[in-house]
């Protein structure tokens, strides 16, 4: 098998070589003759094209010319192909001019004739590239491209014939729709064929780009791509496209039968990452997008610190790690107990960075402040975020005990660690579910609010805290549970069809944590602008749509322990100051006193003592005054 690849690679170069002297000679001959060639006796015009033909050859051959896979060719390739002929052109010119007594001709002649000789060689090749890339069964044009290389290249053409591929439209006909023909459109090793462009810019519908019509996107029917272009899938490739226009596009595709794909940069990223084509999600439909808000300023600020992630493993924490080892941090230290996510969160920055990141993982609990001052001690941490909670709601309604003990002690333990070893920045994840909290995971983190206001004015460490809603794709988020329970022919179960919720994607949510603690100055608690609030009802009614699936019940569980059914609406921009980010609020809440802090932790401390979770819930009422019940605020 070898052997014939080698003999097949052989026979191509030589083929090569056979065609650039035809070209070259051919070339010769009618310079010589119609430019120069009455000037010239015979032997002079035999010499003139030998000693030309000779130095094309010879010093393609020393600059591997011949050994370049030109199917694969780029402009590096052929201007290594001109720097070339170039070096040629001057040998020949030398020996025809002071070496060898010849005729001679003009240096005009000399230039014209060597430009056009390369220009020839430089089509064979790039007709070689097209033909291989584009050439196909589908079209009359595709065939004769298959035959010229059949013909004229020696390639078995029957895995092109036997290739079947799929047919499709790139809607966007800008930069990033381009960059994307580039990736398939020109490759006939890809499973892709574009047949056409889709875009709003009048000036290029009805115009070809790379032999593909552009359409309008504000009239084309998806039956008559398919009808017309045989299309059987869409790509959008269009940056910040606006949402309520891609829906309608995506929903009209669809009911056309049409395959739908996103190819875009992923989101909310700040490390240049390549655009990648993949299926839409349902988040990518119903929920607003939001460009990447990282910039240098905020890259500044943990550039060359050392970072401490409680909770590093989870939803929020590793995606802050994703975003603070975009920013060449000195150290990171991913702690969660839980080793599973902490190792897989390790293993994908290891991959994406290997030594350039300095990176360590601590199993340890925040309950155990031995432990947590072993970590301390080791790393010296500048800063320290703080996303280790149990937040699951009506799980934490019968597990109050836990709840307090993680969330609320859990909290003490690292804000006591960070004053006791000279952290900088104290900064923490909280949730709307703290303001007038109906749960007692909501009340925990309200509580874990008021210590870090508490600590924040004794001076020793700058703390932060940033409250935000329901975050897509979390764990427990209720998206991939309807995804499931669609996939599984239903029912979606909701708890209450007049729940709302706000949502965040985890990104954004983490891009704003590390702003708001970049813009810190101490005791503030930042407040998330989510945007509109969702009616779950709605979202389940639109992802069965999105998801094309037919026959679905909706059905009503009723509500869950601790669940309200309206979530605050966190940002009242009257009420709360602006900042730099026009997502970014501050709520500006006066501190506890310390005397106030150690009498509210010691009355949670004796009831978590009495293992008794009604004893804790009701601790959690005295300590923190707007906890209030469910059906007191569902019934309003």
């Amino acid at each position: 098998m070898n052997t014939e690849n080698n003999n097949k690679r052989t026979g191509i170069r030589w083929a090569l070589v056979l065609y650039d002297s035809i070209i070259t000679i051919g070339i010769e001959i009618l310079f010589l003759l119609f430019y120069g060639g009455s000037k010239l006796d015979l032997m002079s015009f035999i010499t003139h094209g030998v000693v030309e033909l000779f130095a094309i050859i010879g010093v393609r051959f020393a600059f591997n010319i011949y050994r370049t896979i030109w199917r694969y060719g780029g402009i590096q390739n052929y201007m290594k192909m001109m720097i070339s002929d170039g070096v040629a052109f001057i040998i020949y010119l030398l020996f025809c001019r002071f070496i060898i007594p010849v005729d001679r001709i003009s240096v005009v002649t000399m230039v014209a004739m060597s430009s056009m000789i390369l220009l020839g060689s430089l089509v064979i090749r790039m007709t070689y590239r097209y033909a291989f890339k584009c050439g196909n069964k589908d079209t009359p044009f595709g065939r004769f491209l298959l035959w010229m290389l059949s013909t004229f290249g020696g390639i078995n053409v029957t895995r092109f014939q036997e290739r079947r591929r799929i047919k499709v439209a790139i809607l966007g006909a800008g930069n990033l729709g381009n960059t994307l023909y580039a990736e398939i459109g020109m490759d006939n090793m890809s499973p892709y064929e574009v047949r056409c462009f889709i875009d709003s810019d009048k000036e290029k519908v009805g115009r070809y780009i790379n032999g593909c019509i552009v359409l309008d996107e504000d009239t084309f029917i998806p039956e008559n791509l398919i009808l017309d272009y045989n299309v059987q899938e869409v790509f959008f490739a269009v940056h910040n496209y606006p949402q309520d226009k891609m829906r309608a596009i995506y929903e009209k595709l669809s009911k056309a039968g049409i395959k739908v794909k996103n190819y875009d940069i992923p989101h909310m990223t700040s490390g240049g990452e390549k655009p990648q084509l993949k299926e839409f999600e349902i988040e990518d439909l119903l929920f607003r997008r939001q460009e990447s808000i990282i910039n240098e300023k905020i890259n500044a600020y943990y550039r060359g610190k050392t970072v401490l992630i409680t909770g590093g493993g989870g939803s929020i924490g590793s995606e802050l790690c994703r975003q603070i080892a975009r920013m060449t941090p000195k150290k990171i230290i991913i702690l969660d107990i839980y080793e599973n996510s902490a190792y897989d969160i390790q293993q994908e920055l290891k991959m994406k960075y290997g030594n350039k990141l300095d990176l360590s993982v601590e199993i340890v609990s925040i309950t155990n402040k031995k432990g947590l001052g072993r970590v301390f001690e080791t790393y010296s941490p500048d800063i320290v975020i703080n996303a280790a909670a149990h937040k699951h709601v009506p799980l934490m309604e019968h597990n109050c005990i836990e709840a307090v003990e993680n969330n609320v002690f859990g909290c003490l333990n690292i804000i006591e660690l960070c004053e006791e070893y000279g952290v900088s920045r104290f900064m923490m994840v909280s949730t709307d579910k703290a303001v007038n909290p109906t749960n007692v995971m909501g009340a925990t983190k309200r509580m874990c609010e008021m210590i870090m206001l508490a600590y924040s004015t004794r001076g020793k460490v700058k703390c932060s805290a940033t409250r935000f809603g329901n975050v897509l794709g979390s764990a427990g988020s209720v998206i991939p549970l309807f995804k499931r329970q669609i996939a599984a022919g239903g029912p979606v179960t909701i708890t209450d069809k007049r729940i709302i919720r706000y949502f965040m994607t985890i990104s954004e949510a983490s891009q704003l944590v590390l702003e708001s603690g970049a813009m810190a100055e101490n005791g503030e608690i930042f407040v998330l602008d989510m945007g509109n609030p969702v009616k779950i009802l709605d979202l389940a009614e639109n992802m069965i749509s999105l998801m094309g699936a037919r026959n679905i019940d909706i059905i009503e569980t009723g509500l869950r322990p601790g669940e309200k059914l309206y979530e605050e609406l966190l940002v009242n921009k009257k009420e709360l100051d602006k900042t730099e980010n026009d997502l970014i609020f501050i709520d500006r809440e006066s501190p506890v006193t310390m005397e106030d802090l150690d009498a509210k932790l010691s009355i949670l401390s004796e009831a978590t003592a009495s293992l008794d979770d009604d004893g804790v819930r009701e601790a959690l009422r005295k300590v923190v005054p707007t906890f209030k019940r469910p059906e007191e605020v569902n019934n309003a």
